[in-house]
């Protein structure tokens, strides 16, 4: 049943039973985006509705979910009911990465290895998504704005665009390896970036990943809001939980299946009980 309701900041409180998604079509071949969204369905997870007024814009909607990060409590902020299918699957991912990798008991904050990886898995799934959408739909909104936007973020990198068309053939090829080379990469940059006490450092580390072949992308991603609020807001201790998990990701054949198998597969036998 849809569940709507207001919340204190003026915002409407609503299920993912509630919004319209836009693009769905395209994901329906996809199982791991089913799996995800019935997910934030069995956990009622809250998405939050700007008020009607002219206050409600998609700027400001954007700027409050990146500055006030799940530290209010509530679920990502939208100008309307209408959220697009991959956004689904990236709340989903940060949704179960936040619940698999809890706040620190002693801080009452999240480890940073654990900001890094949530961000990281649900950041590298939309390239996943672009992989395994590539050829094989007649039309997809998502395709038509990441594409561009990762073509952008290339050629300021200073590749080609043959460099980047054999970049995105290689994602249509290999999508759950490409995911997992991302995602690896997105982690130890924001690592190595929070790190740095300098500019200097940061040079540096960014340098270290210069002969990635996916560092082309790196600037297409948040990388600075991530270490920002990492450094506002988290626990700057070791993360074990963290680091057995990063370890495990890098040594499977495909990080998505064990992923899928930790976090997915317990939501989904609970719809069949």
């Amino acid at each position: 049943m849809a569940t709507t309701k207001k919340t204190s900041a003026g915002f409407a409180r609503c299920t993912i039973a509630d919004l319209k998604i836009d693009d769905e079509k395209a994901f329906a071949q996809i199982a791991l985006y089913a799996e995800l969204k019935a997910c934030l369905r069995l956990d009622k997870y809250a998405f939050r509705i700007m008020p009607k007024s002219k206050v409600a814009r998609s700027d400001r909607a954007l700027l409050l979910n990146l500055t006030y990060w799940g530290t209010d409590g509530g679920g990502d902020i939208f100008v309307d009911r209408t959220i697009a299918a991959d956004v689904v699957a990236h709340v989903a991912w940060h949704h179960l990465a936040a619940r698999a990798l809890p706040s620190r008991q002693r801080s009452g904050a999240p480890s940073v290895a654990s900001l890094f990886f949530g961000e990281a898995i649900a950041s590298a799934f939309d390239l996943y998504l672009v992989g395994r959408l590539l050829g094989r739909v007649k039309k997809s909104s998502f395709l038509d704005s990441q594409v561009p936007a990762m073509a952008d973020a290339a050629d300021a990198a200073g590749l080609s665009s043959k460099g980047f068309a054999e970049l995105l053939g290689s994602f249509a090829a290999h999508p759950e390896r490409s995911f997992e080379e991302l995602r690896a990469l997105l982690f130890d940059a924001c690592m190595a970036l929070f790190a740095a006490q300098s500019a200097e450092a940061g040079l540096a580390a960014l340098a270290s990943f210069e002969h990635h072949r996916l560092a082309p992308l790196l600037h297409h991603y948040e990388l600075a809001n991530w270490v920002l609020y990492a450094r506002a807001f988290g626990d700057a201790s070791v993360d074990p939980r963290v680091k057995k998990l990063d370890a495990s990701l890098r040594a499977a054949p495909d990080s998505l299946a064990v992923l899928a198998d930790a976090w997915l597969a317990p939501v989904m036998a609970r719809m069949t009980r």
